[in-house]
């Protein structure tokens, strides 16, 4: 499912640090990752040369990190505008991940995570993984050690929720075996004018969520867990998942092709920020 991978590197102990995320996506067969660090052309113009020597020692102990894993690793630095390159990278090498990274605390912890990791998961064409790590007085400590080992999925019935679905069908069929599947009644759309009918919706959505659940089981999980909430959607995501439980927030993403107001005001962007947990983002198909 994810045989080729690139993962965007910063160069910092973050960058360092989520990368034994990646360790639990090899029973998702996961075999080769392109290691890359793009270089701003703004900033770093003809010191190009310079500067890639400098950072080729940290990338190759990166590399030694996911080797000892049992991947097979190259280097890329790259020149230009990053999440550009990032994508162009992905999508010229066929790879079938991006895995960036954040801080569990702050999207702007550094210059890389402030700007490219977002900018890479908006103009995403290809799944992304937002790895993440916890920050404090000078430490760092990763919240991603096994991440298949439970996933919550959030879903609102759309197509591109359907799309992410399908990944969590796949990541079942390699090991995942306990599963949330998560559906929030939004209380800005169904208002009061229609609150008298919840249990109504809540219905609905029980089956809808009941024949998710059943596919997952005949996949292969061992406990599929059904919440249907009522509320503000982040507020409730937020409220739902715990660190000390789940593994992964699986979710589709709107991804290139909307406004930036748009998409900074999105479910998925405020889960990348804010959600405790590594976020698997999956891009609506394009026409």
């Amino acid at each position: 499912m994810f045989s080729k991978i690139i993962v965007g590197s910063s160069l910092s102990e973050v960058s360092s640090k989520t990368l034994c995320c990646l360790n639990g996506l090899r029973p998702a067969g996961a075999k080769e990752i392109i290691l890359a660090h793009a270089m701003n052309i703004r900033d770093v113009g003809g010191l190009y040369t310079q500067l890639k020597k400098l950072v080729q020692p940290i990338l190759e102990k990166q590399k030694k990190i996911l080797e000892a894993m049992g991947y097979t690793v190259s280097i890329e630095v790259l020149l230009g505008f990053p999440y550009y390159e990032i994508n162009r990278l992905a999508r010229e090498t066929n790879a079938s991940l991006i895995a960036v990274h954040v801080s569990a605390e702050s999207l702007i912890d550094d210059a890389f995570v402030g700007g490219v990791s977002c900018e890479v998961i908006q103009h995403a064409e290809k799944p992304v993984l937002v790895m993440k790590a916890h920050t404090h007085n000078g430490q760092c400590e990763t919240v991603c050690e096994d991440i298949l080992t439970h996933i919550i999925h959030p879903t609102d019935f759309s197509d591109n929720a359907e799309r992410a679905f399908a990944y969590v069908e796949k990541l079942v069929e390699s090991g995942c075996k306990k599963v949330t599947l998560l559906h929030v009644q939004e209380q800005e759309r169904i208002g009061k004018y229609l609150k008298d009918r919840l249990a109504e919706f809540n219905a609905i959505d029980q089956t809808r969520l009941d024949r998710l659940k059943q596919g997952l089981l005949e996949k292969g999980a061992e406990e599929v867990n059904i919440q249907i909430p009522y509320g503000s959607t982040t507020h409730e995501l937020l409220q739902v998942i715990d660190p000390h439980k789940h593994s992964l927030l699986v979710m589709g993403s709107q991804g290139r092709g909307f406004i930036s107001e748009l998409f900074l005001g999105s479910v998925s962007h405020n889960m990348v920020r804010k959600a405790p947990v590594p976020v698997l983002l999956i891009p609506a198909v394009r026409q």
